[in-house]
């Protein structure tokens, strides 16, 4: 045996044992020609120093992500959803097959399932569990960690038939409880669970432990602040019954007053809430569809049956406006004046007005919607007899068609389309009906902040999703069917990019619109010859290969995220990845094949293929 040992290879025999890559340690050895008991005993402390090496570069990464994740919970003061996200930071830290949460109730004991992870049991969500039965119960007695690898022999707590009965069609056999304690005080227990025998080690134990400690702190904190904000609603709510006093027969007559002038002098809607409020020393509001809500909503349909003010809480009413569109009930937030009667009668009268008056205003706007809306569908046409004079008649309408740079292509469903023109109005331009879209023509030179300005106004209106695509117009007479016919095509595409409520232009699409074009082949041609193989087995043994890998590539080529995406089981991803694998070949998610594979998967499914 040599008496010394090259500094090489006692660099290369310490680079492997804290190598992140696994590094050959024998083919070393075997080049310094040592006794083979001498190279057996190195290579033994070898492994064991690359165990320990990896285990605490692991430890590192978990530690990274349990603060992580404590910061992000902080930031959350909405309890629910601090529990939704809670239960997700733990599931993603354990990566178990079942993360879930059990709040507890200190009256009763009892333990109630909140929120749940990878669960496919409907009765598992919401599950009570008594005081002193099952796994949950030791945890919050005991006040620590508790676990089994099998929970169907588990004998040192009692068991419960209808709890026994979850776990078992949620299949789990192995679970891990730790307790969520904030100041001594039990807030509830975090399960990770897996559907197979487990034994959880230290480190497991330890990490979850210690998300568990920093969760509950977050929680108990996001608890108080609710009950503060809570107490700060009920107080302002008891500060609006003060102050109440007794004029109904001097109010009536100015109520009368006034609405008998606003009547005579062309009045609107708006200045008969202004008035009525004056006059009942209340603050009015005009109600449209998107301000009604539950208990609102009851209450209005109340109204337009009855005729009638209903009361809304203690201090509100409401009187629906019968009749009309848009506007559909008055708001009278109690103040000064403590309501009766006369009160009453006033407000269900000014109702009555204002429904006339928005009536003449709706009958104007829609006059005026006609006329543009002729306007855009003659700039639009292919007939010269249509376009005929269009300057002139665009003048008319006050409208410059040279001050029109940007048109907006709009998809919204049909029975949206007349709150879509409402909401188009105060933007300006010109705005119609053009095939299955609403096309809109305005002043702004950027299609940019057009496309944001109309889906914003728009979306806002419906309380939906709105894809709106805009293209510059240098000549609204000379280009712009051209530009709505490319914004066309790009919203008919936009649904397959997994787009379905956003604002674009036709540039930042242009390439996907090109690649659609007629009579292009060569699209399908690339298509077959990279992903050919899965579209053929998919439609072979009616198979899901396809959106496996669509996941795959849409969640970082994580199996775990593309399992959630799919609402599978990770394993099933898996055994899909081995059937890709063997179709598409083993090199097939090396960086340049894998991005032609992430481009044919996106065409395949533009296309709609099987």
């Amino acid at each position: 045996m040599p008496d010394t040992i090259p500094v090489a290879s006692v660099v290369a025999l310490l680079q492997a044992a804290s190598a992140d890559q696994e590094i050959d340690v024998d083919g070393l050895l075997s080049e310094l020609d040592l006794p083979d008991n001498v190279a057996a005993k190195i290579a033994y402390e070898m492994r064991r120093l690359r165990a320990n090496s990896d285990r605490w570069r692991r430890r590192g990464r978990e530690l990274t992500a349990l603060f992580s994740s404590a910061r992000e919970l902080v930031q959350l003061r909405d309890v629910d959803e601090l529990l939704n996200r809670l239960v997700e930071r733990a599931h993603d830290l354990m990566g178990t097959d079942v993360t879930y949460l059990s709040e507890f109730d200190p009256d009763t004991r009892e333990l109630r399932v909140r929120t749940t992870l990878g669960s496919i049991s409907s009765a598992f969500h919401g599950l009570r569990v008594p005081p002193g039965v099952g796994l949950a119960s030791q945890v919050v007695e005991e006040r620590r960690p508790c676990w089994t690898s099998r929970y169907a022999t588990l004998t040192q707590v009692p068991h419960d038939s209808t709890i026994d009965a979850a776990v078992k069609a949620e299949g789990l056999v192995s679970l891990l409880g730790v307790p969520l304690l904030a100041d001594d005080e039990v807030l509830g227990v975090l399960f990770a669970a897996n559907r197979f025998e487990h034994a959880f080690s230290p480190e497991e134990i330890s990490l979850l432990t210690a998300f568990a400690d920093h969760a509950a702190v977050v929680l108990q904190t996001a608890r108080l602040l609710a009950r503060a904000r809570d107490a700060a609603d009920q107080a302002r709510q008891a500060y609006g019954e003060l102050s109440r006093h007794v004029e109904a027969v001097e109010r009536a007559s100015e109520v009368h007053n006034e609405l008998t002038n606003l009547i005579l002098q062309g009045g609107e809607a708006p200045d008969v809430a202004v008035a009525l409020g004056r006059a009942l020393r209340c603050h009015v509001k005009l109600l449209d569809a998107d301000d009604i809500g539950e208990p609102l909503r009851e209450a209005v349909d109340r109204s337009r049956q009855s005729g009638r003010c209903v009361a809304v809480g203690d201090d509100s009413f409401v009187v629906a406006v019968v009749g009309t569109s848009g506007l559909t009930a008055l708001l009278l937030e109690q103040g000064e004046v403590d309501f009766g009667p006369t009160e009453f009668r006033t407000a269900e009268g000014a109702a009555q007005i204002t429904a006339l008056l928005n009536l003449k205003h709706e009958a104007m706007l829609e006059a005026q919607k006609r006329v543009r809306g002729d306007l855009l569908a003659d700039l639009l046409s292919d007939s010269p007899d249509r376009r005929a004079d269009i300057d002139a008649r665009a003048r008319a309408q006050g409208i410059k068609l040279g001050s029109l740079r940007s048109v907006v292509v709009l998809s919204v469903p049909s029975t949206h389309r007349r709150d879509t023109f409402h909401a188009l109005r105060p933007i300006g331009g010109l705005a119609g009906g053009h095939a299955e879209h609403v096309v809109a023509l305005t002043g702004d030179t950027d299609p940019h902040k057009a496309s944001r300005r109309v889906h914003r106004a728009v979306r806002r209106a419906i309380n939906g999703p709105v894809l709106a695509v805009a293209a510059p117009v240098a000549d609204v007479t000379a280009d712009l069917r051209e530009q709505v016919d490319a914004a066309a095509a790009c919203l008919r595409i936009l649904p397959s990019l997994g787009l379905t409520d956003t604002a674009v232009t036709t540039d930042e699409y242009l390439p996907y619109t090109a690649l659609f074009g007629p009579g292009e082949t060569r699209v399908e041609e690339f298509v077959r010859r990279v992903i050919g193989p899965v579209l053929d087995w998919d439609a072979e043994h009616s198979a899901k290969l396809l959106p496996t890998l669509a996941a795959y590539l849409e969640n970082k080529m994580s199996p775990v995220g593309a399992a959630r995406a799919l609402h599978l089981h990770k394993n099933t991803v898996l055994q899909r990845m081995e059937r890709l694998t063997q179709l598409l070949g083993p090199s097939w998610q090396e960086p340049d094949y894998l991005f032609r594979i992430t481009v044919a998967v996106r065409l395949a499914r533009l296309t709609k293929r099987p």
